[in-house]
């Protein structure tokens, strides 16, 4: 069930408002706000709803589908389902009391609040400081890359060359490829598959290639290969496992202040104070029962409709929907493979197209 925006004016001059994120019935989270949208550079104070507020007549102003909501850091983000106004998030702190324990403060502000404000130039994660950063290095890995500053150690790892390590675990892992490393992959490519699925079922995972993308169109460079043949199955590759992160670091030197970089990037993740507030948010919204209207029409077309559907079928699931927003999400659909059109005008009818079946005549 999607989620939804709800403005209410209650009757407290001092927070007239409240704002909420409600989802199959189920209250997200909930506010009490002195504005229903802040202005560009403001910023505006709520306080959380408590039990006895619930008990306040309500006036409802708006009623607004969700099309994301998400945690980013200390703050919970959410992007509502309408062309303006669309985006905003809710900055929670914790602040510690002179006896003792802390209170909390909640800031709502919209984007253009925070585009104007003096720490939007500022890098979300602070992870200057790599203090205490536990690496594992793969036994196998020769001329291995260094990590200045983290506690380094060599043992097998279960996948992968690199691993960020969190309570005794791998964290994150990075898989190295130099270019010719690559190269000879391609040849048993279904073992890179293999690799690469595995390195999916980690937490964080990418692979990391010591070379351009460019390099790989270079006659030069690439020998007897095809280059349209290397470029579709580097395409492929993020399809097929979206969980891996694939990355061209251009040279050996640049792969390796990528890995650094990253590692500590997750390593200030972990470390960044837990706000239950914003991870029991997150936990209750149901992402996949949810979505803007792109994505509800994307899913209708890919699971729910019959195959060889007339446009007008789909048009009519959603009536509030402008023929020519229908149009574009099933060309974009066309475009990226996933259904074909048979006919011509209103006697089109459209096509699911298998993936795997595309891969399989591909191969």
């Amino acid at each position: 069930m999607t989620a939804t925006w709800i403005v209410q004016r209650t009757s407290d001059a001092r927070f007239p408002f409240r704002i909420a994120v409600e989802q199959d019935g189920h209250t997200l989270f909930a506010v009490r706000a002195r504005a229903t949208w802040p202005g560009a550079g403001t910023q505006v104070f709520c306080l959380r709803e408590r039990e006895r507020d619930r008990l306040e007549p309500l006036a409802e102003i708006e009623r607004v589908p969700v099309a994301h909501v998400t945690r980013l850091g200390r703050k919970l983000s959410v992007t509502l389902d309408r062309a303006q106004r669309k985006r905003c998030e809710f900055l929670i702190l914790e602040k510690p009391r002179k006896d003792g324990g802390v209170y909390e403060q909640v800031f709502f502000r919209t984007e253009a609040a925070v585009r104007a404000h003096k720490s939007s130039k500022y890098a979300e994660l602070s992870a200057r400081n790599i203090d205490g950063m536990r690496i594992v290095i793969d036994s196998g890995e020769r001329y291995a890359w260094t990590f200045p500053g983290a506690s380094v150690t060599k043992r097998r790892l279960p996948v992968g060359d690199y691993a960020l390590i969190d309570d005794e675990r791998p964290h994150a892992i990075i898989e190295r490829k130099t270019m010719q490393n690559l190269l000879g992959d391609l040849a048993e490519l279904k073992g890179l598959h293999q690799q690469l699925a595995e390195l999916s079922a980690w937490p964080h995972a990418a692979l990391v290639i010591e070379a351009q993308y460019a390099d790989f169109g270079n006659p030069a460079k690439i020998g007897r290969w095809p280059a349209a043949h290397l470029w579709r199955v580097l395409g492929e590759l993020p399809a097929l496992f979206p969980a891996v992160q694939c990355i061209f670091a251009g040279n050996r030197k640049l792969a390796n202040v990528w890995a650094l970089r990253w590692f500590a990037a997750l390593q200030a993740a972990i470390r960044q104070p837990r706000l239950p507030q914003v991870a029991e948010t997150v936990a209750r919204y149901d992402a996949g029962a949810t979505g803007g209207l792109d994505a509800r029409i994307r899913f209708a077309v890919l699971r729910e409709l019959p195959d060889g559907f007339p446009i007008a079928l789909l048009r009519k699931g959603f009536p509030d929907a402008k023929p020519a927003r229908v149009k574009r999400v099933i060309d974009q659909l066309r475009r990226e493979g996933r259904v074909r059109a048979e006919g011509h005008g209103p006697g089109t009818r459209w096509w699911r197209i298998d993936p795997s079946a595309a891969t399989a005549r591909d191969a």
